[in-house]
């Protein structure tokens, strides 16, 4: 028997211990403290017992200072396993901690990770180079006392180094997420003059003016119209989100208005030129209604530089889903974030992968154990073959 099948074979077998961490992890909240948590100090300490027992010979805790947490700081795992030659590591980066309850957030790649190398460990077998599992803080709040305290504060990633977020993914592991649109979110507000629902000529009426200019916004798909096909979706998006209450009683004409833009750019747009031209729109409204228009920035992130499709990264994972799954990998960009773009804006290759129904964030997210369980021998082959 080949050295990939007896590992293969032994993760099957590991099948029950996988959802049984899973369903410790599950029980044990780890919420940022800018969401009323108390941070990943708890569910660390089940990680870092597992790690201790299952093989690594290198377990480090980097603690990001954090006052609101109780536990003072915000903790980030790095853990290594020796390999045959350490002129490189294969890293898996994964988060600890999750969004608010109703929106409940995946482990699976994080489990799937650690019992990979669990079954180097139990069949004798070194990887054929150093891996390193890295497990943040933070992820669901901004990444700065998680992945970007990281990179700020310590050297172990080389640009020879693989590394792999398990951040995105599809339903049928075909998605390798190799670069990411910029994103701005822009706050929206409209002044004009409250009166009663009865005599509108003695106020200006926010709520229409705000409706106008959501329909103008519309015009931004045609302006900033550029299709890339390796994204998915290949254009750029421009939407009206949130809606903030205005008057609580129907017999009232607003005077102010708020709602929210998710714009989603292709890297060859900036989001200055989309935000001028926001203002631009913004200004043709207030001269069609007596009103003011206020735009704040709430996040301006300019993509960071893809992955090139040919890394080796890129490479390894397409090998190993190919021989998991028998299907072919394709590189893939998309308007969401993820933590691999903190990487990239470093300098370093990363790609993004994981089989996965695209529950994210919404309510009773579920992780299929079928998918953990391929998730870890995808891993095994790249820790075994690249």
């Amino acid at each position: 028997m080949s050295d990939i099948d007896r590992i293969n074979q032994r993760i099957e077998s590991f099948r029950n211990a996988m959802i049984n961490l899973q369903i410790q992890l599950c029980s044990v909240p780890a919420i940022s403290p800018d969401s009323g948590g108390e941070g990943e100090a708890e569910k660390a300490k089940i990680l870092l017992e597992f790690l201790e027992k299952n093989g690594y010979e290198h377990i480090d805790v980097l603690k990001a200072p954090d006052l609101d947490a109780p536990a003072g700081y915000r903790p980030n795992i790095i853990a290594r396993y020796k390999g045959q030659s350490a002129d490189k590591t294969i890293w898996l980066m994964t988060h600890m901690d999750v969004v608010p309850p109703g929106e409940l957030s995946l482990w699976k790649e994080m489990v799937a990770s650690l019992f990979s190398l669990k079954a180097f460990q139990a069949e004798g077998i070194r990887p054929r180079y150093d891996v390193g599992i890295v497990l943040v803080a933070d992820e669901e709040t901004g990444n700065g006392k998680g992945i970007d305290y990281v990179l700020k504060h310590t050297d172990i990633f080389r640009k020879q180094d693989l590394i792999i977020v398990p951040d995105a993914g599809n339903v049928d592991g075909t998605m390798i997420e190799v670069a990411e649109k910029s994103l701005l979110w822009l706050k929206v507000k409209t002044l004009g003059v409250q009166t009663h629902g009865s005599t509108p000529e003695k106020g200006v009426n926010s709520f229409t003016a705000a409706s106008h200019l959501i329909v103008e916004l519309g015009r931004l798909y045609q302006i900033f119209g550029a299709v890339d096909d390796i994204f998915d979706p290949p254009v750029s998006t421009f939407e009206p989100t949130r809606k903030e209450a205005n008057v609580p009683n129907i017999n009232t004409i607003p005077g102010e208005d708020i709602f929210y833009m998710d714009c989603r750019i292709l890297p060859r747009y900036s989001t200055q030129d989309v935000y001028h031209r926001i203002q631009g729109i913004s200004r043709e409204i207030e001269n069609r209604f007596p009103v003011k228009i206020e735009l704040e920035i709430i996040q301006d992130v300019p993509a960071a530089p893809p992955t090139p499709s040919h890394a080796p990264v890129v490479q390894a994972l397409q090998k190993a889903i190919k021989a998991t799954y028998g299907i072919v990998g394709e590189p893939t960009g998309i308007g969401g974030n993820t933590v691999a773009s903190f990487f990239r804006n470093a300098g370093f290759e990363a790609a993004s992968w994981s089989k996965v129904d695209e529950t994210a964030h919404q309510p009773n997210e579920y992780c299929i154990i079928d998918n953990m369980v391929g998730g870890a021998k995808v891993f095994a082959h790249i820790f075994l073959q690249t």
